[in-house]
């Protein structure tokens, strides 16, 4: 009983399958696929352990789901709506493993790809698309997140040496990367600058932050640099200011938005399974007007999601996205999310709370995903101010 929970049951009403190409489905399918066979049936003992799925990550560059969208150096080629649909599955399965995928591709591989040199490229691309190679984006401070223009970290040069100091939290895979993507402002200029630091050179330290109660399955680390001296080639020389931070991080809002909607619809394929077979007062829960009444509820709120993840993937590839339109989508997936993963819980009852039943673990990973990329607020400012020309963050 129970034994299919997570898997897929259809929640394609408007079709939207009709408009993707053969290749944006065998991604789909190949990414479905993973997670139903390999990732359902061992995530939640990873998850409970605070366990990190190399097994699984590996995976990832073996069946060719890693490069979101880089075109060449070893990267699989894919549209903006297959990278989506890949997110869209991982996090169906699990929201570490889709936050793997963010961190690798989304934000290390594609800092490298927008702004790193050729040589760059040729040495880290084609390893960290294999998954051979593990990347980091270190931004975030431990007194500046939304503010992390704001970063206090400092790069200094000397000759053709820089020397790093400052310290960074909740950086992803920070304590088991071979490359991670450090920012820093520089002293002379004052603008912010990208690096490539190893986590062997002196004066790197990384901490693993324990006592998670989401995304249990992916590291995240502090990391303090004490004195790092990193060789000028290991200069992003495209990222000359935090403008070039921030084309990075746009379009991670995109992945973040598919993901929202991989969690929502883990959560309806779950709640119709389990309302299937669950009797209470003689009879299946689906017989009940109430349930069928949240059923569809939550089911209008994935179709919804889809839409905007497909009109999103298409804005994409005519080179149309905004800061505005990807803030929208990311406030609105991850809050609709929330709301249609709450429902879940309530129809499972007290089995809510078991990690069996799949629920509480997208539950508790949602909440990762409701925050980073930028909060609610921070997304809600960003339309906010397109919308009446009226900046409000301070």
């Amino acid at each position: 009983m129970y034994d299919n929970l997570g898997r897929s049951r259809g929640t394609d009403f408007f079709r939207i399958g009709d408009q993707l190409t053969d290749e944006e489905r065998d991604y789909w399918n190949r990414a479905r696929h993973f997670v139903e066979d390999e990732v359902l049936p061992v995530i939640n003992d990873h998850w409970e352990r605070a366990d990190f799925p190399r097994d699984l990550v590996r995976r990832l560059g073996e069946l060719g789901l890693v490069g979101d969208g880089i075109e060449g150096y070893g990267c699989p080629p894919m549209s903006p709506i297959a990278t989506g649909l890949i997110h869209l599955e991982l996090h169906r399965g699990d929201g570490s493993l889709g936050t793997f995928l963010g961190v690798q591709a989304g934000l290390a591989m594609q800092s490298i790809a927008m702004l790193g040199s050729e040589e760059q490229k040729q040495r880290w691309l084609p390893r960290m698309a294999r998954v051979e190679a593990l990347g980091a984006f270190a931004l975030t401070e431990p007194t500046h997140g939304s503010d992390s223009v704001a970063l206090e970290t400092t790069a200094r040069r000397e000759g053709d040496t820089w020397v790093i100091d400052g310290t960074k939290k909740w950086i992803g895979n920070g304590t088991v990367a071979d490359v991670v993507v450090v920012w820093a402002r520089d002293v002379g200029d004052g603008q912010v600058k990208g690096f490539l630091v190893s986590r062997d050179d002196p004066g790197y330290d990384a901490r693993r932050i324990d006592g998670k109660g989401s995304l249990r399955s992916v590291w995240q680390a502090e990391i303090t640099l004490t004195g790092v001296r990193v060789a000028e080639s290991d200069r992003l020389p495209g990222a000359e200011s935090f403008k070039d931070t921030a084309r990075v991080l746009a379009g991670t809002r995109n992945a973040v938005a598919w993901g929202a909607l991989g969690h929502a619809t883990a959560a309806y394929d779950i709640a119709v399974g389990y309302c299937s077979e669950r009797t209470q007062f003689g009879k299946p829960l689906v017989s009940f007007q109430i349930v069928q009444d949240k059923l569809v509820k939550m089911l209008a709120e994935v179709c919804s999601m889809q839409l905007y993840c497909l009109r999103l993937g298409r804005l994409i590839e005519d080179g149309q996205l905004t800061d505005t339109i990807a803030a929208l989508a990311k406030m609105n997936n991850t809050r609709k999310a929330r709301e249609v993963i709450a429902i879940a819980r309530d129809l499972l009852g007290g089995n809510g709370i078991l990690l069996d039943f799949h629920v509480m673990r997208h539950m508790a990973d949602m909440e990762a995903l409701h925050t980073y990329e930028g909060t609610e607020t921070i997304q809600t400012l960003i339309v906010g101010r397109d919308i009446t020309g009226v900046g409000a963050f301070v």
